[in-house]
C-alpha cells in the first residue's frame, strides 16, 4: 500500500542517517544488537536469576517462550519486510536509484521483520527483571525507605528504557528492521511480560502441564502454517528474499528461520519443566543447602561456565529436520542443566566436603 511504502521509505532515510552519522558507534550498536538477542535469555539472564529467585527465573523462561511464540505468529500475519531486501525490490524509487544500505554479519535475518524479535525479547525479559527487583523495595515502609524505593524505581526504569532504545537503534542501524517494527516489538514484549505478572499458576505447573503447553504451541503454529499454505500463502516467503539480497551468503543462517526459533523455545520450555519436576531439583534446590549463599554463588558460576560450553556444540545444518531435532535437544539441555544438573552436582560436592570436615 501507499501508506506502508511511505512508512518504509521514511524508515530507509532514518537508517541512512544512522549509518552515516553514527559510524563511530558501530561497535557499540552491534554489541547492543547482541544484547537483545533472545538466545541470551537462556544462556545468561536465566542462570543468574533462577539461582537468586526461582520464581523470577521460571517466569523469565515462560515470558521469553510465549513472547517469542507470539512474535512468530505476528510475523506470519503482518508480512513485514526487512530494509536490506525491501530497498532492492520496491518500485517507489525513480530510475532504479534505490538507496544503498550497508549490511553487517548480523543483518541477514531470514524471517519477516515485524515485529522485531530482538526488541520484543529484550523488553519482555528486562521488564520481568526490573519488576522483580522493585518488588523487593516496595515492601519498605519508613519514609527514608520509601524515598529510596522511588529513586530505585526511577533508576531501574531509566536503565530499562536506555537498553530498549539502544537495542532498537542497533537493529535499525544494521538495516535488519524498520523503526516502526522495533517500536511495535518493544510494546508487544511489555504486554506479554505484564500478562505473566498476573499468572501465578506457572510456578506450580506439573510436567504434564509443560508438555501440554508445548504441544499446543507447536500444533497451533504448525496448523496455522499448513492452513495458510493450503490457501496458497507461503509463510516462508522471506527466506528466498534474504538469500537473494544478503551481501554475503555466509551471513545467512538457518538458525534465524521462523521454525528454528519455535523449536528452540519449545525445547527450552520442556527442559525447564523436566528440571523443575525432577528429583535432582527437589533434592538440591529445595534442600537445606538452597538457603546458603555459597550454594547459590557456586550454582551461578557453574551454570554460566557450563552453558558457555554449549556454544561450542555446532549443530549440523545440511539436513533441516535433523537440525530441528538437535536444536530442540540442545535447547532443552540448557535449562535442565541450570535447574537440576548443576545444583545437584554442587549439592553433592558440598555434602561431601561437609562430611570430610566432620
Amino acid at each position: 500500500s501507499i501508506k506502508m511504502d511511505l512508512l518504509h521509505s521514511n524508515g530507509v532515510l532514518i537508517i541512512q542517517h544512522l549509518q552515516r552519522d553514527y559510524r563511530a558507534y558501530q561497535d557499540f550498536l552491534n554489541f547492543m544488537s547482541h544484547v537483545g538477542d533472545p538466545r541470551n535469555i537462556f544462556s545468561i539472564y536465566f542462570p543468574l536469576w533462577f539461582q537468586l529467585n526461582q520464581v523470577v527465573g521460571t517466569k523469565m523462561i515462560w515470558v521469553a517462550v510465549i513472547g517469542d511464540w507470539f512474535n512468530l505468529i505476528f510475523k506470519w500475519i503482518l508480512f513485514g519486510h526487512r530494509p536490506y531486501w525491501w530497498v532492492q525490490e520496491t518500485m517507489i524509487y525513480p530510475n532504479q536509484s534505490s538507496p544503498c544500505l550497508e549490511q553487517f554479519p548480523i543483518t541477514c535475518e531470514t524471517g519477516p521483520g515485524s515485529p522485531s524479535g530482538h526488541a520484543m525479547g529484550s523488553s519482555c525479559v528486562w521488564y520481568v527483571m526490573v519488576t522483580a527487583a522493585l518488588s523487593y523495595t516496595i515492601r519498605w515502609k519508613d519514609k527514608s525507605a520509601v524515598t529510596l524505593h522511588r529513586l530505585t524505581w526511577s533508576f531501574l526504569w531509566s536503565i530499562f528504557w536506555i537498553i530498549q532504545i539502544s537495542v532498537c537503534i542497533s537493529r535499525v542501524f544494521i538495516a535488519t528492521h524498520f523503526p516502526h517494527q522495533v517500536i511495535l516489538g518493544v510494546f508487544a514484549g511489555i504486554l506479554v511480560a505484564e500478562a505473566f505478572e498476573h499468572t501465578p499458576a506457572i510456578q506450580t505447573a506439573s510436567l504434564r502441564m509443560y508438555i501440554k503447553t508445548n504441544l499446543f504451541l507447536f500444533i497451533f503454529a504448525l496448523g496455522f502454517y499448513l492452513v495458510l499454505k493450503l490457501l496458497d500463502i507461503d509463510l516462508l516467503w522471506s527466506v528466498p528474499k534474504a538469500k537473494k539480497w544478503c551481501a554475503n551468503p555466509d551471513w545467512i543462517n538457518i538458525d534465524t528461520t521462523p521454525f528454528a526459533g519455535l523449536v528452540r523455545n519449545l525445547g527450552a520450555l520442556f527442559g525447564l519443566g523436566l528440571g523443575i519436576n525432577s528429583e535432582m531439583f527437589i533434592t538440591s534446590c529445595k534442600g537445606k543447602n538452597s538457603c546458603k549463599i555459597s550454594f547459590r554463588i557456586l550454582c551461578v558460576a557453574a551454570s554460566l561456565a557450563t552453558l558457555q560450553l554449549y556454544n561450542f556444540v555446532k549443530i549440523p545444518t545440511h539436513t533441516e529436520y535433523l537440525f530441528y531435532i538437535l536444536s530442540f535437544c540442545k535447547s532443552a539441555a540448557m535449562p535442565l542443566t541450570v535447574v537440576a544438573l548443576v545444583p545437584y552436582c554442587v549439592h553433592l560436592l558440598m555434602r561431601t566436603t561437609e562430611k570430610k570436615l566432620n
